[in-house]
């Protein structure tokens, strides 16, 4: 079995210092690397919660053909996969406003937005994005990032509805990630570096999930309209490298939300339309 979790800061300090990345001050100042982590979920502990992991096939499901975009449906998933063999990917990228949760009554429903390698067709995610939940009908918005199956680990920089954010997750020859997330709107970075060998790099994804718990996937947050701009894999469009779109269904087949076509610059949309 491959050594896991050669390096993780984060967890072995959930606290360290700031580090800015640039001097001075103004608009044009990049955002300021904090290094501030926690292990529990802001929004207050759900057993066995993560916000991203592996796609979630319904039983049955079969890839189907949509014009020139293969079409798949997830019971978590919903966005785009590039994929291929072990070894395919090496970068992801995209950019997206962060959504509004419309908490609707008193109950818990979740739902989470990140670019990640692999978890299409392997065994690992590699991934770091943004959540828009609510909790007891009030709405939690963070940052996260998770090395799946490991446990995700928490930022806790501000993250406010309608922020622009950035995320990245790059693999080097020496079996390094680097996961970045960027609140551009609140002025603040996050990049993680951990050192892991023996993962499949055969995917590159850019989705909206519905976070699980041990008992599978949790109800689909009210988050309106998601906005992905940018998205890019190994560096260009995602759109060029025939992405497969996934549509999120729930347990009846009806669809949650619905994934728009991707353009040339790798933009496209997912609409919430149901919970579960």
């Amino acid at each position: 079995m491959s050594p896991r979790w050669l390096v993780l800061p984060a967890v072995v300090a959930l606290t360290s210092g700031s580090l800015l990345m640039a001097a001075g001050g103004g608009a044009n100042a990049a955002p300021a690397t904090h290094h501030r982590t926690t292990i529990v979920r802001p929004g207050g502990n759900v057993k066995g919660f993560v916000p991203g992991g592996l796609i979630k096939r319904p039983h049955g499901a079969q890839v189907r053909r949509h014009g020139r975009v293969y079409q798949e449906q997830s019971s978590n998933w919903s966005g785009y996969a590039a994929s291929g063999g072990s070894g395919s990917y090496n970068s992801v990228s995209a950019s997206w406003t962060q959504p509004t949760a419309t908490c609707n009554d008193s109950g818990d429903e979740y739902a989470a937005f990140w670019v990640g390698l692999d978890g299409f067709n392997s065994n690992s995610v590699e991934q770091t994005g943004t959540d828009s939940d609510c909790s007891g009908g009030s709405p939690d918005y963070y940052g996260w990032y998770e090395m799946y199956p490991a446990a995700p680990v928490y930022f806790t920089d501000p993250v406010q509805p309608g922020d622009s954010m950035s995320a990245s997750v790059t693999f080097s020859g020496s079996d390094t990630y680097t996961l970045v997330l960027t609140d551009n709107t609140e002025g603040w970075n996050e990049t993680e570096t951990i050192q892991e060998s023996g993962l499949a790099n055969s995917s590159a994804e850019v989705i909206t999930e519905a976070p699980s718990s041990e008992f599978g996937p949790l109800p689909l947050a009210d988050f309106g309209t998601v906005n992905f701009s940018g998205s890019t894999a190994n560096g260009g469009s995602m759109d060029a490298q025939n992405p497969t779109q996934i549509i999120m269904v729930g347990s009846s087949g009806d669809q949650l939300d619905t994934t728009s076509p991707m353009d040339g610059a790798g933009d496209f949309s997912n609409t919430w339309e149901a919970q579960s």
